[in-house]
């Protein structure tokens, strides 16, 4: 299964490294690296976190990491995962 990231992902992903650098930047390297570990991981298994919250769909998941969520979205059809959003609630506007 191909995993596809969303401009919305992308940007979002970015804001939160800076985010996270600004303390220290080892951690806002591994959160990265550890994540898209993870990420990879759900080509093989996508269906393996709950369904969304946000959505009532069955093929929009969300994969909980670290306390930021990432909503994803299977299309199996295309055999491909589309990386829409991260965040978190009690992340401060950045």
């Amino acid at each position: 299964m191909k995993i596809v990231e969303s401009k919305q992902f992308k940007d979002e992903l970015k804001a939160i490294a800076y985010y996270i650098r600004r303390d220290n930047l080892s951690a806002s390297v591994e959160f990265v690296q550890t994540l898209k570990k993870k990420i990879k991981h759900l080509a093989d298994s996508p269906y393996q976190y709950r369904k969304s919250v946000y959505f009532h769909h069955d093929n929009i998941r969300d994969m909980i990491y670290k306390g930021y969520t990432i909503v994803y979205e299977i299309d199996s059809e295309e055999k491909r995962l589309e990386l829409l959003s991260i965040f978190n609630q009690n992340l401060p506007d950045l």
